[in-house]
């Protein structure tokens, strides 16, 4: 494999099973990076249509004077799988992400990594679909829908205001590779990266990119499945992969928001109701620590003892919305003082 010095940016193309495009993309990705400090990176994520066999006989001829690394899985893990073994291998000070599959114009590509080469403020920076007036091309609606879902559902549980979570462009600084801890195998990790950035509080910047989507004989693979399965994927990222201080904080809030809306309603409305706190509890434990949690709880139950029946919701909603307020200084006022792993627990 040839070697070249002063690697600043990997090109990670993971490919499965994409025969009838590979060799267009891979003309386009070399001329267009043409001259810059690139090792690219082929993933070849377990193909049975030739893939393998192109990549292996093409690429060293046509990367001969660049640096460049075939990775040959030995059968399909997902592209998320393929991702975090291809990290491995990567070099310089950036990694691009660029699906293989000609949907995604490789000269967006080297706009981002021109973008954040120039201003060392940007870490992250995602392609998204959705902004500036560049070319698109849209075939599916219930895949388009459930982006613009899964990129709403994203932002409320991160608190980000991001418009194309399932981009399959992206650039990101490799020194932050070291406290993501990804997981997820197949098409959730856009979710899982995503979400790892935002636990991080890295700031995801987005660049307006072209989109020529295909059709499913064309080679698209998206399912409905994997539509569904990234609902899961959300609520995983979200409150199952968290640390014990988290995970205990959100147990607690949990219950005993459950345990509050069981005094509202009668029958099914109260099952709704106790499902709708108990909601609200996930969403509080996952910011709030045992004190300040305890505190809204507390407000909660003196809020209840002004007044009786349904009228009695008012109350505890008003004392809900100031015990927010409060806890919310106690955890900013304690938060930089509280070092200690045991004092995580609870503040």
């Amino acid at each position: 494999m040839p070697q070249k010095n002063n690697i600043e940016l990997s090109i990670i193309t993971p490919s499965y099973n994409e025969i009838n495009v590979i060799e267009e993309f891979v003309f386009k990705l070399k001329k267009t990076f043409v001259g810059e400090s690139v090792k690219f990176i082929f993933v070849n994520d377990g193909s049975t249509d030739g893939t393998k066999e192109w990549l292996n006989k093409n690429i060293p001829i046509i990367f001969k004077s660049n640096k460049y690394e075939i990775l040959n899985l030995d059968k399909n893990v997902g592209k998320g799988g393929a991702l975090r073994q291809s990290f491995l291998h990567a070099e310089g000070n950036y990694i691009l992400l660029i699906d293989s599959d000609m949907e995604y114009n490789p000269l967006d590509a080297l706009e981002m990594y021109n973008l954040i080469k120039s201003d060392h403020t940007i870490e992250v920076l995602f392609g998204s679909r959705y902004l500036g007036g560049k070319i698109q091309h849209r075939i599916h609606f219930f895949n388009d829908l459930a982006v613009r879902i899964n990129t709403f559902i994203f932002n409320f549980f991160f608190a980000e205001s991001i418009t194309d979570l399932h981009s399959g462009t992206k650039i990101f600084s490799k020194t932050i590779l070291n406290k993501l801890d990804l997981s997820i195998n197949d098409f959730g990790f856009e979710i899982d990266i995503s979400a790892q950035i935002a636990k991080n509080n890295y700031k995801i910047y987005e660049y307006g990119i072209s989109y020529l989507g295909r059709t499913k004989a064309e080679g698209k693979k998206i399912t409905l499945y994997d539509g569904l399965l990234s609902y899961y994927y959300l609520f995983k990222t979200r409150f199952i992969q968290n640390d014990l201080p988290t995970l205990v904080s959100l147990f607690y809030s949990t219950l005993f928001m459950g345990y509050i809306g069981s005094h509202f309603g009668l029958g099914i409305g109260k099952t709704m109701v106790i499902i709708f706190f108990a909601i609200i509890g996930m969403l509080m434990g996952i910011n709030r620590k045992i004190i300040p949690l305890t505190i809204i709880f507390g407000f909660v139950y003196v809020g209840s003892l002004f007044s009786k029946g349904n009228g009695r919701i008012y109350t505890v909603l008003i004392f809900f919305l100031l015990s927010l307020y409060v806890s919310k200084l106690i955890k900013k006022n304690f938060k930089s003082k509280s070092n200690k792993f045991f004092l995580n627990y609870f503040i």
